[in-house]
């Protein structure tokens, strides 16, 4: 079958590659939308922990598929599903108090396990959620960066007409902004780096899209540009007795100066978010299933997966500079676009 694999030695590319076998337990799923994102370049670059990932890899942690057979009790062959990529062990004390994104052991499809970027791909059968029919398979491929979002969102309460403030104009900010709704903010600001993604930030949720940051009168903050400087530009947006959460993941070692009496003396509550739950992703599709979700406004590029390297390109700012730049898809449906 075909794969896009990421090896350090050998760089990244198109590959045949076995199809996979499945062990007692798992469910072979076909790939049909495959997400990429900043992490992806991680993995490809070979800049990310050695620690969360296992090489060669085949790429791909945000996705949907079609069932490639019936699996009672969870639906029929060519059935749309989507497979969280956390794989929990279930029993260490993390995973039985329901923090599974913090499980003791770390293993995670996409980044120790084959990922999606794959014609086929065997997956835990427990992990896996049957999608409504009505789910368009552009708004179920954002469902991994929303229960990221939404567990974020979730982990403290907001309370209704909170002001709002994101910093950060990528998919996760967006996201965020779209999410937010639900808490039915009284206003929602984005704080972007890009004069391009404005009306896309408005689609997505914003009320409104600034370059330079407000004065602070903000009961919530969110970080999601992923640079160290933003979390003081928080601080500094932030009301008194405000929430700030970091959403955004700058390198490792990054530092940033921070007056611990502006933290005391502003009663704020400053909290980090590892990835999501296994309550947050049902909750997600939950809400998916339901309506109350389409996110797919914010796909702006699409590729086939031997188009895989301009992908790649557009990610890292090299393609389109001059237009919005949303979600990367591939289509793994999609035939080759090159002899």
């Amino acid at each position: 079958m075909r794969a896009v694999v990421s090896d350090p030695g050998r760089g990244v590319g198109l590959r045949e590659v076995p199809d996979p076998t499945t062990r007692e337990g798992e469910v072979l799923v076909r790939p049909l939308l495959v997400g990429v994102c900043g992490t992806d370049l991680e993995l490809v670059d070979a800049t990310i922990d050695p620690a969360f990932v296992v090489y060669p890899l085949v790429l791909g942690h945000e996705w949907v598929g079609a069932l490639v057979h019936d699996v009672p009790g969870l639906g029929a062959a060519g059935d749309h599903v989507v497979v969280e990529g956390i794989v929990p062990c279930g029993h260490c004390a993390a995973c039985r108090a329901g923090d599974t994104n913090r499980c003791e052991t770390y293993d995670e499809i996409g980044f120790t396990r084959p990922g999606a970027l794959a014609d086929l791909v065997g997956v835990p059968g427990a992990l896996a959620h049957r999608l409504d029919d009505a789910v368009p398979l552009e708004d179920a491929v954002l469902v991994e960066p929303m229960a990221v979002v939404w567990r974020a969102l979730t982990r403290l309460p907001i309370a209704s007409g909170a002001r709002v403030a994101i910093i950060g104009d990528g998919t996760i900010a967006l996201l965020a902004a779209h999410l937010v709704r639900a808490f039915a903010p009284r206003s929602v600001t984005v704080i972007g780096r890009r004069a391009e993604q404005a009306d896309l930030a408005r689609t997505m949720g914003a009320d409104a899209f600034v370059l330079t940051p407000p004065e602070g009168n903000f009961d919530l903050v969110i970080e999601a540009a992923g640079v160290a400087e933003a979390t003081a530009t928080a601080v500094a947006l932030a009301e008194r007795g405000a929430t700030i959460t970091l959403l955004g993941l700058p390198p490792h070692g990054s530092t940033v100066a921070l007056g611990p009496d502006d933290l005391v003396n502003k009663d704020l509550i400053l909290q980090g978010s590892f990835s999501y739950t296994r309550r947050a992703w049902a909750e997600v599709v939950t809400r998916l299933n339901d309506g109350t979700l389409r996110p797919s406004p914010l796909i702006t590029h699409r590729f086939t997966m031997d188009g895989f390297d301009d992908a790649l390109a557009t990610l890292r700012g090299r393609r389109d500079e001059t237009a919005p730049r949303g979600k990367v898809v591939i289509d793994v449906r999609a035939p080759m676009t090159r002899a």
